[in-house]
C-alpha cells in the first residue's frame, strides 16, 4: 500500500492538494527528483547546471574580459556566471520543497474546493498529522538540509570568487 493509497477519514481536501500527495508528485517530478538523488548523482547534475552557466556567461565574459588578455578574470567571470546559474537551480529546487514540507508540518490546510474564491480549511485528524510530519522528518527535512549546505558551499564559492576579483 503506497502512502496516497492510505485511508484518510473523509478528507474533504481534493486529491490533487493533499500533502503527502503534492510530495510523491513532487518526488515523481523530473526537475524536483533532483534532490533526491544520491551523493554523485546530485553533484553531477549541479557540476552540469554550473558548466551550462559558464558556457553561457563565456560570451559575456570574453567581450568584456578577452581570455588573451585577462585570463584570470575571465575565468573568474565565468565562474560567478555558474554560480548564479546553481544558484538559482538550487532556489528553485528549495522553494518547491519547502512549500511541500510546510504543507505537510501544518496542523490544518487550505485547500480551494473549484477555484481561488472558494479556499477552505481542513484541520487534519491526529493520524494523518503524524504520518505527513514523520514525512517531513525523514524524507523531505533532509532534502532541504542537503538543499542548504549546497546553497553554502555555491555561495562560498561566490564569495571566494568575489574576494580575488576585489583583491587584482
Amino acid at each position: 500500500m503506497t502512502m496516497r493509497e492510505l485511508p484518510i477519514n473523509i478528507c474533504p481536501v481534493p486529491t490533487e492538494q493533499q500533502p503527502v500527495n503534492e510530495y510523491e508528485n513532487l518526488k515523481e517530478s523530473w526537475f524536483f527528483r533532483w534532490a533526491t538523488l544520491e551523493n554523485k548523482s546530485y553533484w553531477r547534475k549541479i557540476a552540469w547546471i554550473g558548466l551550462i552557466g559558464w558556457v553561457l556567461t563565456s560570451p559575456i565574459a570574453a567581450a568584456s574580459f578577452p581570455p588573451q588578455k585577462s585570463p584570470f578574470l575571465f575565468v573568474l567571470c565565468n565562474n560567478l556566471g555558474g554560480g548564479l546559474m546553481i544558484t538559482l537551480i538550487i532556489i528553485q529546487l528549495g522553494l518547491g520543497w519547502r512549500y511541500v514540507g510546510d504543507r505537510l508540518k501544518k496542523e490544518t490546510i487550505f485547500y480551494e474546493e473549484s477555484g481561488w474564491y472558494d479556499g477552505q480549511t481542513w484541520l487534519k485528524p491526529p493520524e494523518v498529522l503524524t504520518r505527513d510530519r514523520l514525512i517531513f522528518s525523514y524524507q523531505v527535512d533532509p532534502i532541504l538540509k542537503r538543499l542548504t549546505r549546497t546553497a553554502a558551499i555555491v555561495g562560498g564559492m561566490i564569495i571566494g570568487d568575489t574576494i580575488v576579483w576585489l583583491c587584482l
